[in-house]
């Protein structure tokens, strides 16, 4: 049994334009064409939308989800041990970009307090 686009954007609250857009990235796979050409997925397509969401939802760039997708077992998703090295990268990045952020609000924070209250509706302007 299948389904067809709109059944499946139903079952999973995805609009049909994302999941066309997860067809395109390589994510999602169309079971066949059927007649007039609209999109049918298999009964397990559900399924793959939910570990798509909850991959995405954990910051995965959708590149990094097509190379995972294989590695997803259960309902959980619950991911094989072929994703760890993968996710250690990603996780390595993602606190490599806290720390940026994180120095970068240090220093806003350090100008923010060099900053001269206005005073009698007059502006100070530092330097000359």
């Amino acid at each position: 049994m299948t389904m067809k686009i709109g059944e499946l954007a139903r079952a999973t609250g995805v609009s049909p334009r994302l999941l066309r857009y997860y067809e395109e990235q390589g994510l999602l796979t169309a079971y066949r064409r059927g007649d007039g050409g609209h999109r049918r997925y298999a009964d397990d397509a559900p399924a793959v939308v939910g570990h798509i969401r909850a991959l995405l939802a954990a910051g995965l760039p959708t590149r990094v989800i097509r190379e995972l997708l294989p590695c997803v077992a259960g309902p959980g998703p619950e991911l094989e041990h072929c994703a760890a090295g993968t996710l250690r990268e990603q996780l390595r990045d993602l606190e490599a970009k806290i720390s940026t952020l994180q120095d970068a609000r240090s220093a806003l924070t350090g100008l923010l307090a060099t900053t001269v209250p206005v005073r009698g509706g007059e502006r100070h302007e530092g330097g000359a």
